[in-house]
């Protein structure tokens, strides 16, 4: 089970590593869980849209290697009048060494930046009717430009590049090289997600398994509420 002091400590750094690459986060970033305990529905959107910190080890037990720290920044929601937006933006912490599990997303279209130093390498491959990998060839946008790559092989993103990755492409990323931040002998980069919707409780299709919320072990209290922990709203809050 991931722990809950493994996701403190990567929020933190995160915070760190985002700060240092000139990454401002919104004011309810830093909210309290007693902030949250007492807030209304004025916050909704943020409950309802899965808004925020966001850690997962994707049930591998292997968090340095297998996992994610992200932030959403913002959302819509499918099929919810209240929540129009069509489109979604997420920074994500990259440790040298940490990816995602090889997936694909069934609907959501997204382009992946490189918003740090360094260099944001990604693995992508092609998918059956039956969500299988498949060989061939995949047609893809590096920043407007079209290029044709084999199924299976690997792009590197610079700084400042990114790269539009259509439904059903199956990818994994991490980071490599370059002069990012270097915590506890841990080097990091950052890269960004802008995308249509984001829906993570049914959208992931994960090629080997995968939980995208797994079970958390507790081992210490929680400095801050995951996306999908929030409480239910409380009476108005002013702030």
């Amino acid at each position: 089970m991931l722990k809950r002091s493994t996701i403190n400590q990567s929020i933190e750094i995160a915070r760190r590593v985002f700060a240092a690459a000139g990454l401002h986060l919104p004011a309810f970033a830093t909210w309290s869980v007693e902030e949250w305990d007492r807030c209304g529905r004025e916050a909704d959107e943020i409950r309802d849209c899965m808004l925020g910190w966001d850690v997962t080890d994707f049930g591998s037990g292997d968090f340095a290697n297998i996992g994610r720290t992200l932030f959403t920044l913002r959302n819509g929601r499918h099929n919810d009048s209240r929540y129009p937006k069509t489109y979604a933006e997420k920074f994500i912490l990259d440790p040298e060494g940490q990816r995602a599990p090889a997936h694909f997303h069934r609907s959501k279209r997204e382009d992946i930046i490189n918003r740090g130093n360094g260099l944001i390498v990604l693995e992508l491959t092609a998918s059956d009717p039956e969500g299988n990998p498949a060989g061939g060839t995949l047609q893809l946008a590096v920043d407007g430009v079209a290029r044709t790559i084999r199924s299976g092989s690997r792009v590197a993103l610079k700084p400042g590049e990114s790269i539009c990755l259509p439904p059903r492409t199956i990818h994994q990323f991490w980071g490599e090289g370059g002069d990012g931040m270097v915590i506890d002998g841990v080097k990091y980069g950052v890269s960004g997600e802008v995308s249509s919707v984001c829906d993570d409780r049914s959208d992931n299709v994960f090629i080997h398994g995968g939980n995208r919320f797994p079970e958390l072990d507790e081992d210490e209290p929680r400095r801050y509420y995951l996306c999908q922990e929030y409480p239910a709203a409380q009476p108005p809050c002013l702030r």
